[in-house]
């Protein structure tokens, strides 16, 4: 028998005048023991509604109006209401998307991993704690034994979302459903927690819902699909069916959305012709950090004498881990975070460090574009008050002519005008972002600064918010300093890619040339790491990785010699770990940090390539002699 069944579930809202508005439309599936069920679809295919059911939960305003939600042969949404309670978090634990707004910032995070399971009385304080502790090692979270004793904040954004499994799994529940717990990793990270999730609910023997947009997810950690569209299951199967041979044209649009593997030639080379005289920004010698600064360092090191330039009408993407220091770059060039050494200099003149001490006019010259629109727009207000207020203070708008400025702002973010007397919940994801990008674009600035804008967004809306921003790159000639972990995005959209790693600059260069070999074996590993839409293609990469590179490592911050050398196949002891890498030039402004000469990355890079053919083709023979 299934561990969930869920049998004709029927959830809708209503209007203000009692008409109701049917969201979830009679779908049907079921889990069994030791099975993951992926719920797949784009936003508003009520996905994560669908999931939630199986804590007999609903969102507010929604209600359940039909239909059986059954674990262990009983029907959830009967329940008495206190049964519920006892059952969330006992037998069913959900794993939210975002990590961040989940965590209590000013409690531990041992105290909030094991909360659940001591509250519940299913294990006593001391017993969580030693399972919270064999969690923090079978998810390869680094230090286990002092993990508990920090704070939220001082955890990567990988990290933290490990963190959020161990504090489901510690009660040992029956099901977990886990709602988009990897949109936002980078590849690596995503790689190692879909193989730390995989192990552990094989381990542990329990069930899950995973809910995604990301077909290429679905394929490494799930049994059986579910594929839905606006509340109705438009087909459901194995994964390999689904994958390999789908049956209806909106899984294939979804496939068709799938971002491709980087390689060169994605973006486009056009000339933009919005003048090359100069620089739009420029960071030299950035060494920063956090902690204050002493002696002329900061307490707490991040980025380490890093160069980079963008060019005018260019887009620069900035890419690696979590924890390398993209968004504190990207913070020293906004001046949200005074920089330890070193000058950004916007159109040939020296920015202040520090955002207090810019002037009004560089201020709305240089804009940052957050990641998160939801905790980034003031949700009491209307759209048209968040889109005035920046034209009110940069461009000292008022009355109709701030009106017409914001109309036009929604416009060149192909919104609606009668979005500006909306609040930020009237909108979708997508919408709140181009917002988001319209409240950024309100004092025509030079340089727009993007941290991770899309890496929240579905496929197909993330697809589109990149569309968008290269016509607004065209029509108004405005720089875009683009951090995000998806190189397949970057490799689309970027002219040059600065590629960070534990805090310095290991490759940068016109995007071409870093997607294409030689490169540093770093950037190697990013582009090896991106999912592919294959049944087994995690398994395949992981016996590579540890076969051909062995890089499942920690990321260490160094003072002295090349951070990489932990993790890179081709170290050289003695050297990489006590010398800083000498930049050498490969063409045009492309510059790889590395101790080997550019001939032995290459070489490098064949001998990998043949390590690789020699694997795929042992997994082929293998495959065949099973099937003899």
């Amino acid at each position: 028998m299934a561990l969930l069944e869920v049998e004709n579930l029927k959830i809708e809202a209503r209007k203000d005048d009692g008409t109701p508005i049917p969201i979830v439309k009679g779908v049907s599936f079921e889990v069994k023991a030791g099975e993951v069920v992926a719920l797949i679809g784009e936003s508003g295919s009520g996905k994560t509604t669908i999931s939630l059911a199986s804590l007999a939960y609903t969102k507010p305003g929604l209600e359940f109006c039909g239909g059986e939600v059954r674990l262990h042969g009983e029907d959830l949404l009967t329940m008495e209401p206190l049964k519920q309670r006892d059952l969330r978090g006992q037998k069913v634990a959900y794993l939210a998307q975002s990590a961040a707004a989940t965590f209590n910032p000013a409690i531990t995070i041992g105290e909030q991993v094991t909360e659940s399971a001591v509250l519940h009385g299913i294990l006593t304080q001391e017993e969580a704690t030693k399972r919270a502790e064999e969690l923090y090692v079978a998810l390869e979270l680094p230090d286990p034994d002092r993990l508990g004793s920090r704070y939220p904040h001082q955890v990567s954004g990988g990290q933290l979302q490990r963190l959020m499994a161990a504090m489901a799994l510690v009660g040992k529940p029956d099901l977990l459903v886990l709602d988009e717990p990897t949109t936002a990793l980078d590849v690596t990270t995503q790689i190692e927690v879909l193989k730390a999730f995989k192990k552990v609910i094989r381990e542990q023997g329990s069930a899950a819902i995973y809910v995604t947009h990301d077909l290429a997810v679905v394929a490494q950690i799930a049994d059986h699909i579910v594929v839905l569209y606006s509340g109705e299951v438009q087909e459901q199967g194995p994964v390999d069916q689904i994958i390999n041979n789908p049956s209806h044209d909106y899984t294939r649009r979804l496939m068709a959305a799938v971002r491709p593997t980087p390689t060169a030639g994605m973006s486009d080379d056009d000339d933009h012709g919005h003048g090359r005289a100069e620089a739009a920004i420029a960071a030299r010698g950035i060494t920063a950090g956090y902690g204050g600064i002493v002696d002329g360092e900061p307490a707490i090191t991040i980025l380490r004498d890093i160069n980079v330039e963008v060019e005018r009408g260019d887009v620069v993407g900035v890419i690696g881990e979590s924890g390398c220091g993209k968004s504190t770059l990207a913070r020293v060039m906004a001046g949200l975070l005074p920089s330890a050494r070193g000058e950004i200099v916007l159109n040939g003149k020296t920015l202040e460090p520090a955002l207090e001490d810019r002037d009004r006019d560089e201020l709305r010259q240089v804009q940052f574009v957050f990641q998160m629109a939801d905790t980034a727009l003031n949700p009491r207000q209307y759209i048209g008050d968040i889109l005035g207020r920046p034209v009110e203070f940069y461009l000292g708008l008022k009355g109709e002519d701030k009106r017409r400025r914001v109309l036009e702002l929604l416009d060149m973010v192909e919104l609606p005008p009668a979005f500006a007397d909306r609040y930020p919940a009237e909108l979708s994801g997508g919408q709140k972002q181009r917002i988001n990008l319209a409240r950024a674009l309100a004092g025509n600035p030079e340089v727009l600064l993007c941290d991770e804008v899309t890496s929240a967004l579905d496929s197909i809306v993330g697809a589109n918010v990149i569309k968008l921003l290269t016509n607004l790159r065209n029509k108004t000639g405005v720089s875009f300093v683009f951090i995000s972990h998806d190189l397949s995005t970057v490799g689309s959209f970027a002219d040059k890619i600065v590629v960070l790693y534990a805090g310095r600059v290991v490759e940068q260069g016109p995007t071409d040339q870093v997607l294409s070999p030689p490169y540093h074996p770093y950037t190697r590993l990013l582009i090896t790491s991106v999912p592919e839409l294959r049944v087994g293609w995690l398994e395949d990469t992981m016996k590579t990785r540890e076969a051909a590179a062995g890089i499942a490592r920690g990321v260490e911050i160094t003072a002295v010699g090349c951070p990489f050398f932990n993790r890179c196949p081709i170290a050289i002891p003695g050297t990489c770990q006590l010398e800083t890498p000498p930049v050498r030039m490969h063409g045009d402004g492309h510059e790889i940090a590395c101790h080997h000469s550019l001939d032995e990355v290459e070489h490098s890079e064949a001998e990998t390539q043949k390590v690789l053919h020699g694997y795929e083709k042992a997994i082929v023979d293998d495959d065949s002699a099973i099937k003899a």
